[in-house]
């Protein structure tokens, strides 16, 4: 392994998944603006994530269909056969 390539400033940070509100504290080199309190009760930095382990449908099993603009109906209307 090369020396001197990997980050040295770990520490605790929190992601929070946003889709369903779960959090987990671990370590990592992300920076944030923003901190939260733990269950602990120390603050730590806060970093904000769309999709984790918790909401993704290939850990959870469930088969998810987020249709923000009925695309999926405009393309079957529009490839649909005649």
């Amino acid at each position: 392994m090369k020396q001197g390539i990997h980050p040295q400033n770990y520490r605790f940070v929190v992601f929070k998944d946003m889709s369903n509100g779960n959090s987990f504290l671990t370590r990592s080199t992300a920076t944030s603006r923003e901190t939260v309190k733990w269950e602990d009760g120390n603050e730590y930095p806060l970093v904000k994530l769309e999709i984790s382990n918790t909401s993704h449908p290939f850990f959870t099993g469930q088969k998810m269909l987020v249709d923000t603009a009925g695309r999926i109906d405009k393309f079957k209307k529009k490839y649909a056969k005649k």
